[in-house]
């Protein structure tokens, strides 16, 4: 079977930028054919932007997406800010785009933290989620958590957590989103990107099964950098502002929404167990762990899966889902 990739680059034929309350502005733009089946894409982070890539897991000819900066990041202002920017205060932004769109229902992508808030908007708003597509399961808990940034994927990238940890003096390194989040939020500027190019570096490296430089370099860059840092840490020290475990608590929510979950094997940010525990939760939707995959998106059978599944909820044009 052929694996199936990213369809040709596209530009938007629209963009703008939403005024969402509390000094902030959003950036939003649509792609595909106007009209057509209405989606949103959820990127991750928090912090992260969308990317041009992001408009190309959609067909054109049968998609209207709509793709947006969540509050702090990419185009969307002011950048990096912390204040009034919160799970729910996103949850309410993927509401008001909605309005925007014109729509009733909506196909919700979300992958990574998207999956997080995707989850918390689908279970807020479940009769605006006409399908769900979920990559690289989030749950936001204080044992995934760790698993990132304290004890687990240290020890499958010792390397690159020795420089992740070496930032922070040894005497606070036994909480180092703390220590960072406090580096990030307090300080002179130029310590406060130092510490954001060493958060970032860590997970662009350790997102993907093989090495991939240019993701490296790009989570390397000091505004990407420090607008995804900051917001992390802020979002990861108040645990999302859920319950915990309120998303797998939760999941009966999603009754009678069809739903698609894709998670890599060997996703180091998102242990499978996550999404294992969702699928469990939700098992209606249809579930696939994938084999020799990592955590990204452009991971070649979690791209497979996630272009059989948007096609497959748009009428598939060749009959594969």
């Amino acid at each position: 079977m052929t694996l199936r990739t990213l369809y040709p680059e596209i530009e938007p034929y629209a963009s703008g930028m939403l005024d969402v309350g509390d000094g902030h502005a959003i950036y939003y733009e649509r792609s595909g054919t106007p009209g057509a089946r209405p989606a949103v894409f959820l990127h991750g982070g928090p912090g992260g932007g969308i990317s041009p890539a992001h408009r190309r897991l959609f067909d054109p000819a049968r998609y209207d997406v709509l793709l947006f900066d969540q509050r702090g990041c990419g185009r969307s202002t002011p950048h990096a800010s912390l204040d009034a920017n919160t799970t729910w205060h996103l949850v309410a932004d993927v509401e008001r785009l909605r309005e925007l769109a014109g729509v009733d229902q909506w196909l919700v992508f979300g992958g990574s933290w998207g999956s997080t808030l995707a989850l918390a908007y689908a279970q807020t708003h479940p009769g605006r989620v006409s399908e769900l597509i979920l990559r690289g399961i989030y749950t936001c808990t204080k044992p995934e958590l760790d698993w990132f940034y304290q004890f687990g994927v240290s020890e499958m990238f010792p390397d690159k957590y020795e420089r992740f940890a070496s930032l922070i003096p040894e005497d606070e390194r036994g909480d180092l989103l703390a220590a960072y989040h406090r580096r990030l939020t307090t300080g002179p500027r130029e310590d406060r990107v130092a510490a954001a190019r060493a958060w970032s570096v860590f997970e662009g490296e350790t997102i993907t099964l093989l090495p991939d430089p240019a993701l490296s370099a790009h989570h390397d860059e000091d505004a990407f950098a420090l607008a995804f840092a900051r917001i992390e840490t802020h979002y990861f020290a108040h645990g999302c502002w859920l319950e915990p475990g309120q998303l797998l608590r939760d999941a009966h929510k999603l009754h009678g929404i069809p739903g698609t979950i894709v998670h890599g094997r060997y996703d180091m940010p998102c242990p499978a167990r996550y999404a294992w525990e969702l699928h469990r939760a939700w098992p209606e939707a249809d579930f696939h762990l994938i084999e020799g995959a990592g955590h990204a998106f452009s991971e070649p059978g979690i791209l497979d899966r996630l272009i059989r599944a948007t096609d497959r909820y748009a009428g598939s044009r060749n009959g594969e889902a």
